[in-house]
């Protein structure tokens, strides 16, 4: 009987030397992405750097070039400043609002295209056709449909016998911030329609049906099948819906330019008025500061949340 022997061939280890990266990135990929990165780097990095830097300066529209430190002057002032919270409290009711009315909005048409509609393809593409336009024609379209005296709005309201005179939507304190909400909602409904539909297309259609087989209603259904299923989505959408619309700043400028009387003045254009109307580069560059760090919060917490549901 004959035996097999085997040898054992010993392992070489080659001792390679550890290739330098920068950025984490290979050397050859560094500069293959260096293209990419450098408008990146003048057009977002330079101003965000440069918007933190005259923060902390008494810079002027004029003066760019002489400037001094002031240090947390600005942020003293911007705490003691009635206007700046007067705005941020009309941005908070503006980003709230219109956050909450666009999800839930939304919320109800992605469950409504998700069924099996007819001209359903042709309903999605009307659905999301004021996303495909610029905020300047939707401010401007809207402004026309409140117009007080020839806007259809007000004609449509007269001619059903709901009221008898017209109404300045956009010049009554007391109905400027509701109606330019109205308009908010509208023109970022699309969006939010989207992300969610294509959350509730991630679902199995199996968990539908056994929830079906053991009885459960539709809204039951929705409860414990749909809504445990989109929540990430549900996170992810309200979060980037409530960033976008508390730094608004075009549509609200073409209806109303922040007025009347400061009602509709979102903390965005209270800092473009400090700027570019009384030229106040160190103070609006402040509020931009002080409007990142709010704007952080949001985000913080969403991506605490992804981090929980990861582990």
């Amino acid at each position: 009987m004959s035996t097999k022997t085997t040898r054992r061939i010993p392992e070489i280890k080659r001792n390679v030397a550890p290739r330098r990266r920068f950025l984490g990135l290979e050397p050859g990929t560094f500069w293959l992405v260096l293209p990419a990165l450098i408008p990146v780097l003048v057009l977002s990095i330079y101003p965000l750097l440069t918007g933190i830097y005259f923060g902390f300066t008494d810079v002027e529209a004029g003066q760019v070039g002489q400037t001094n430190f002031v240090w947390l002057e600005n942020f003293q002032r911007l705490l003691s400043d009635g206007y700046f919270w007067n705005s941020f409290k009309v941005g908070t009711i503006w980003g709230v609002g219109v956050t909450a009315l666009q999800f839930a909005t939304s919320l109800g048409l992605a469950i409504l295209l998700n069924q099996r509609l007819r001209f359903r393809g042709f309903i999605r593409t009307l659905a999301i056709i004021p996303w495909a336009m610029p905020p300047v024609v939707i401010g401007f379209t809207w402004k026309l449909l409140y117009h007080p005296n020839a806007g259809v709005l007000n004609e449509v309201l007269q001619g059903s016998g709901m009221t008898s005179e017209n109404i300045n939507w956009l010049g009554d304190p007391s109905l400027a911030l509701p109606a330019v909400i109205v308009v908010g909602v509208w023109a970022g409904m699309p969006q939010t329609t989207i992300i969610l539909l294509a959350g509730l297309q991630s679902v199995p259609d199996e968990l539908h049906e056994a929830a079906a087989l053991d009885g459960a209603s539709a809204w039951m259904g929705f409860r414990v099948v749909t809504w445990p299923s989109i929540k990430p989505v549900v996170y992810a959408i309200t979060s980037l819906d409530f960033i976008w619309n508390f730094n608004s700043f075009g549509l609200v400028y073409i209806l109303t330019e922040g007025g009347p009387a400061g009602s509709t003045k979102l903390p965005m254009l209270f800092a473009y008025e400090e700027a570019f109307r009384y030229g106040n580069y160190g103070y609006a560059a402040a509020l931009g500061n002080a409007m990142v760090l709010i704007i952080a919060i949001p985000v913080v917490l969403y991506l605490r949340k992804q981090i929980k549901a990861a582990d």
